[in-house]
């Protein structure tokens, strides 16, 4: 593979944005199935359809769009991905507005809301049609774009921008949607409606935003990434057993991932007793484990060769944990409103992260490993236990999720050409369909018999990627 362009830094920085922007809508609508929830009287299983109808574009889209990638190159993919992310996100306004103007509360599958709670899945579907094809696109640019020693490195840092945007995605849902309501003091139906007209706000300014950026990004002239060899691309990439490992390894990380954030405020809610509006700000600091835990992977992998340099990086990180903390889980838009006890137990938890990490050695398969054990340990104190500890190990998870997806990823593609990279993202990004399938699965196992039982799903997932880290990504055809 070769680069014919020389200008790394402008490559890496817009498609530093374009990480930011899908981070940001994927867990924008997976925080939504929460307030979706309360609009429409669904039980957990149904909710999780709007994680699902957002995940289940990646089965359809991903290997299309990986040969779309091939035929129009990734600027022109990355476009038509954001225009598409517009539209979807313009039809959550007549969505939203027929939610609010319903008239029926109580019957759960009336026609109105059928059709409306239809028109959400649909404009999730669409928006997410966009991401799919940023995702497809980003992923193999960004590890293409340098050396192959360095590519986990170049990915957690692409990922950990990803990061910051899933991290602000649930704090704006908690003031822009829930803040000032109150069940205690409303009725089903006042609520429902209340948080269904504050909806189309934020979908409407995330329209403006990827809109603009296309038509900048048009005007753009990126790095070019070509392929070597572009023969038998199809039959090499299907013969690679480490590749279709690694799918499904995506599709238990996402799974899991997704599953996670999706109970996390109904979880808080029902079995800790805290308002929506305060869990989403503890869903926020989940998300932002995952940021703080990237930018940690960028420097652990990056060719750094100054250990006071790296670890000074180290130190700017775990203040961003304590101020990021603090500033979520804020009870007022002032400084002195900012939770401290919050961002020092999330510094807490990121220091502990970052001691785990040096197990790793900077090796991305090692790392994956111990990342996964740990995360499944978490997700099975969180069935064992309740209050302040089963808070606190669900939304450490996160820190643990952060190395995942870029680890898996450039373990699965290595020593791939370009033409192959391209075929095995869409076969990969096919498989973060995980997302739709396991977050109802962990739904119906909390309207049945509990949510924190759903937590013992997630710990099933870790397991597998434990296998992928350990044996599964070294078994490759020669």
């Amino acid at each position: 593979m070769e680069q014919k362009n020389s200008n790394y830094g402008l490559g890496m920085g817009v498609f530093g944005a374009v990480f930011f922007i899908f981070g940001f809508a994927t867990t924008f609508i997976v925080t939504m199935t929460a307030p979706v929830k309360a609009i429409f009287g669904l039980p957990e299983w149904a909710a999780q359809l709007l994680s699902s109808a957002f995940f289940i574009t990646y089965p359809i889209l991903s290997i299309p769009s990986g040969k779309l990638v091939t035929k129009i190159g990734y600027k022109w993919t990355v476009i038509l991905g954001l225009l598409l992310m517009g539209l979807g996100s313009l039809v959550f306004w007549p969505a939203a507005q027929m939610a609010s103007g319903l008239n029926e509360a109580g019957d759960v599958w009336s026609s109105a809301k059928i059709v409306s709670f239809g028109m959400f899945l649909v404009a999730t579907f669409i928006l997410a049609a966009g991401v799919v094809f940023l995702q497809v696109a980003a992923n193999p640019y960004v590890t293409a774009l340098g050396p192959e020693s360095s590519a986990s490195s170049r990915l957690n840092l692409t990922q950990a921008l990803n990061s910051i945007a899933t991290m602000i995605a649930p704090w704006i849902i908690s003031v822009a949607i829930f803040r000032g309501l109150s069940e205690s003091l409303m009725s089903a139906k006042e609520y429902g409606i209340a948080a269904a007209e504050r909806v189309p706000m934020p979908f409407i300014t995330m329209a403006i935003v990827v809109i603009a950026v296309a038509v900048i990004l048009f005007t753009i002239k990126l790095p070019v990434i070509v392929s070597e060899k572009k023969e038998s691309v199809k039959k090499s990439v299907w013969q690679y057993p480490h590749v279709l490992l690694g799918a499904f390894a995506i599709f238990a990380y996402v799974g899991a991932e997704v599953g996670n954030a999706g109970l996390i405020v109904n979880y808080l809610k029902n079995s800790g007793g805290i308002d929506p509006e305060v869990a989403s700000t503890y869903a926020a600091i989940y998300w932002g484990g995952a940021m703080i835990g990237r930018f940690f992977g960028a420097i652990m992998f990056s060719d750094m060769k100054s250990k006071a340099k790296k670890y000074g990086l180290v130190v700017l990180v775990l203040g961003l944990a304590l101020l990021s903390g603090a500033f979520v889980t804020a009870d007022g838009y002032t400084f002195d409103s900012w939770n401290f006890n919050a961002g020092l137990i999330f510094m807490g938890v990121a220091f502990v992260n970052f001691i785990i990490m040096q197990i790793g050695s900077g090796k991305a398969a090692r790392t994956l490993a111990v990342f996964a054990i740990v995360a499944a340990s978490l997700a099975l104190i969180t069935t064992l236990t309740t209050g302040q500890v089963a808070l606190w190990t669900i939304i450490s998870i996160g820190l643990f999720n952060s190395i995942m997806f870029p680890n898996i990823f450039s373990l699965a593609v290595r020593d791939l050409d370009g033409g192959e990279m391209a075929s095995a993202s869409g076969i990969i990004n096919s498989l973060v369909v995980g997302g739709a399938v396991i977050p109802p699965i962990m739904g119906g196992i909390a309207d049945t018999v509990g949510y924190t039982w759903a937590f013992v799903v997630p710990a099933i997932c870790y397991l597998y990627i434990f296998f992928y880290a350990v044996k599964g990504h070294a078994i490759r055809t020669e």
